[in-house]
């Protein structure tokens, strides 16, 4: 989360809802709001968007691999002892 894309600050646009944290987690979100100049909601918009990518690259993954032939448990295992890997 080492960078804010200026959208991320509170605006008009922004929906407001009620999220619950554990209490050390909200303690160390208050911690490095304070400590990074950035309020809480960017932290956690930040966070979310860094999640939404990863999920965006993890589908695209599966996309660009669907042609690709499937490998069962039994034989990837068979495989990583013949290349002496277990």
């Amino acid at each position: 989360m080492g960078f804010l894309n200026e959208d991320c600050a509170m605006s008009n646009l922004s929906k407001r809802s009620t999220v619950y944290f554990d209490p050390a987690i909200h303690q160390a979100l208050r911690l490095k709001a304070a400590s990074t100049h950035l309020s809480v909601s960017d932290l956690v918009n930040e966070a979310v968007r860094v999640h939404l990518t990863e999920d965006q690259e993890d589908l695209q993954a599966f996309t660009d691999r669907v042609n690709e032939p499937e490998m069962s448990y039994e034989t990837l295992l068979n495989d990583l002892k013949k290349h002496g890997k277990i």
